[in-house]
């Protein structure tokens, strides 16, 4: 087991990950970082906890969008395939 020693809002903090994934983790970790700071511009310093919760909130969000989207590609994909195509 690998383990990754990231910062996020100026903390840093050790994460557990599987082994050659420790790259990617640093990479997630820098996006997550990049959301908080961007809430903590918007909304000031609120306490990590909450600070974390509202980053972590708007990237479930964005998720949740680009599922929709990717399910909506697919649907018009398997149109295509099925000679169906959509306008």
């Amino acid at each position: 087991m690998g383990a990754v020693t990231v910062s996020v809002n100026n903390k840093a903090y050790v994460v557990g990950c599987e082994d050659g994934q420790e790259t990617h983790v640093e990479a997630l970790a820098r996006q997550f970082d990049a959301q908080v700071r961007e809430v903590g511009a918007q909304v000031g310093q609120v306490g990590e906890l909450r600070l974390f919760l509202m980053a972590a909130l708007l990237a479930a969000d964005e998720i949740a969008d680009l599922k929709g989207r990717v399910a909506s590609l697919e649907d018009e994909l398997s149109g295509y395939r099925n000679g169906d195509a959509v306008a």
